[in-house]
């Protein structure tokens, strides 16, 4: 049971790390980028909350789009926020040097790699000031993300949504073993929902956490209603791993196309390819994200919505995230240590 609610009225106190020094933030919380989730509406918010907002650069597809969004982005809040830029490794390319662009002349300071090595701009975000902060899922291309120059990582254990790599590594082993060998500083991804995984996180070694399905559960979240209604009705049983055999795994909340994606790999074996399964996977975010159809195809969701049964704002949700971990530091850990 929680220590203390979430609805927890007291200003919680600053906790400061490296990650809120680096990012210029008050709480060591980041939004992490989702596939049209990561709208300014839910980066401002975040933002306006003291954590980390994040737009998601591939979402908004063409430079101009992107800058646009980070303007309006800038209306809603005077904090900073960050961009998330993905990069696939698909034949028709983003225009990554017109988004790198974007991000630059819009003033924006801080920015989520994923994917493929960003090492190609680094150089231009490093002129620019810009910090960049690169989702990995193992301690090796944590290491590799230190050597380019980043300034920090996001290490993503397996029981994350979307993308979790190919070696299952939960976060009670990933996080300590990137504590061993990392100089930079990291943050927890995958599993983040509330007070104890962050100070769990911290314990571990991390300077604060990431969370993305938590974020998609509140009231800004600029997604359809019943995407809210399915992550609070979900359990931790209720996620599935798709495109494995592809070594392109992901981990989704299950529907009726879900089950029939995971069917056919099964019926297919090692003849299986991505043209087999595309009318799941392909371009269903708008139908899923915007109009609440959602047996549309297959969307990332943490193992964590077991452990998400509301739906609040983001200030509400990050105050009570902050002081209830003071509430968990301060008595239940300092309390093993009395008598």
């Amino acid at each position: 049971m929680p220590v203390a609610k979430s609805n927890h009225r007291e200003e919680a106190q600053h906790m400061k790390t490296r990650i809120t020094e680096m990012f210029g933030i008050e709480h060591p919380i980041i939004q992490g980028g989702m596939h049209y989730v990561g709208f300014a509406e839910m980066a401002a918010a975040v933002s306006n909350a003291g954590g980390l907002g994040i737009i998601t650069g591939l979402t908004q597809g063409t430079p101009e789009k992107l800058a646009n969004e980070i303007a309006r982005c800038k209306d809603m809040t005077d904090k900073p926020f960050g961009v998330n830029l993905t990069f696939l490794p698909t034949v028709n390319s983003p225009d990554y040097p017109g988004l790198v662009r974007a991000i630059i002349e819009g003033g924006v300071k801080a920015v989520e790699t994923a994917g493929n090595n960003p090492a190609q701009v680094l150089p231009y975000f490093k002129d620019a000031g810009v910090k960049v902060i690169h989702k990995c899922t193992s301690v090796r291309h944590s290491l590799k993300a230190q050597s380019i120059g980043c300034d920090a990582v996001s290490v993503d254990g397996f029981e994350c949504g979307g993308h979790p790599g190919e070696d299952d590594i939960p976060n009670m082993i990933l996080l300590p073993r990137a504590a061993d060998e990392l100089d930079i500083p990291f943050v927890a991804s995958g599993g983040m929902a509330d007070a104890r995984s962050l100070v769990a996180s911290l314990a571990m070694g991390a300077e604060g956490m990431n969370m993305g399905t938590r974020f998609i559960a509140t009231k800004e979240a600029p997604v359809h209603e019943n995407v809210k209604k399915a992550i609070v009705a979900a359990s931790e049983l209720d996620t599935r791993l798709v495109m494995r055999p592809l070594r392109n795994t992901e981990r989704v909340l299950t529907n009726e196309a879900v089950e029939r994606l995971l069917e056919k790999e099964r019926a297919l074996g090692a003849d299986l390819k991505f043209e087999d399964i595309i009318e799941e996977v392909a371009g269903v975010y708008p139908r899923i994200m915007s109009e609440g159809d959602m047996d549309a195809g297959a969307w990332s969701c943490g193992m964590v919505a077991g452990l998400i049964n509301d739906i609040p704002t983001c200030k509400e949700l990050i105050d009570g995230i902050m002081a209830e971990a003071e509430v968990l530091i301060r008595q239940r850990l300092a309390g093993f240590l009395d008598g």
